[in-house]
């Protein structure tokens, strides 16, 4: 059974690949004057001719202009995608590496899976969270229940400075009422 109407390859939903290819571009652009089909192999780890189908769909997309034995330029949406995903992969990275502590060259290949997959809202609290644990003081047993305060009002420094203060008086009584309790050293 044939469709009626042809469905305009714009309107798909870009493949991870695809994804991958944005992101290289803009990355490249970002370091060099111009992209060409062999930095983009490079970059990818495929072949020129392999570059050279997936800049054809692009192109056909609105995403990239590409013109055989030409530079390859984002177009205004290639780059937004570019850069989205960029920022995805960087977030990702952050959060294995400084959070969870997890090798370099894993968290990378791990960060590149990721970017596609997660949700935009799991990656928007991600990006809090990560914002929340390097903006205020990880202290007490509640220090996550405030995670979700800060996403309600955002960064406010004078409330986790003052929860600071709250939870280092508290471990100080702590701290000497265990001593006042324990034997003396003999």
């Amino acid at each position: 059974m044939e469709s009626d109407s042809k469905e305009n390859p714009a309107e798909k939903p870009l493949t991870s690949v695809m994804e991958d290819y944005l992101e290289a571009i803009f990355d490249l652009d970002k370091e060099k004057r111009a992209v060409r089909v062999k930095d983009i192999a490079k970059r990818m780890d495929v072949k020129m001719p392999t570059v050279t189908s997936m800049l054809k769909t692009l192109n056909d997309r609105g995403l990239v202009h590409y013109e055989k034995y030409e530079y390859v330029e984002l177009t205004r949406d290639g780059a937004d995608v570019g850069k989205e995903m960029r920022r995805r992969h960087e977030i990702l990275f952050k959060f294995l590496t400084e959070i969870l502590k997890i090798d370099v060259d894993t968290a990378d290949a791990d960060a590149c899976r990721m970017e596609h997959t997660l949700s935009s809202a799991t990656q928007d609290s991600l990006t809090d969270f990560m914002e929340f644990i390097q903006a205020c003081p990880r202290a007490g047993e509640s220090w996550l229940k405030y995670f979700e305060e800060y996403r309600r009002h955002g960064r406010r420094p004078e409330t986790c400075q003052a929860r600071g203060e709250t939870f280092s008086s508290e471990f100080k009584n702590q701290v000497e009422s265990i001593r006042a309790t324990s034997p003396p050293d003999e």
